[in-house]
């Protein structure tokens, strides 16, 4: 199904670039981290819906590598 000429995974894309691209806004570390990391599970949908592999797994990659280091420093690392 297309909407303006975009598929739905294009705009998943879309919507995971605004996430990104908004969490670099907050003032607060911890609201950036989780705004990023709503982000990070966003692009990982968009690798797996990408039409081949090639496309789709260097992003599945480097999100599920930015999300475990949100992850990380969020919840497991006590300061």
């Amino acid at each position: 199904m297309e909407l303006f000429g975009l598929t739905g995974t294009e705009y998943i894309g879309y919507l995971a670039s605004l996430m990104v691209l908004i969490s670099f806004t907050m003032k607060r570390v911890k609201t950036l981290r989780l705004v990023n990391m709503a982000g990070c599970i966003l692009f990982i949908i968009y690798g797996f819906l990408m039409s081949t592999i090639r496309i789709g797994l260097p992003i599945i990659i480097a999100n599920v590598a930015i999300f475990s280091v949100n992850l990380y420093y969020l919840f497991l690392k006590q300061e």
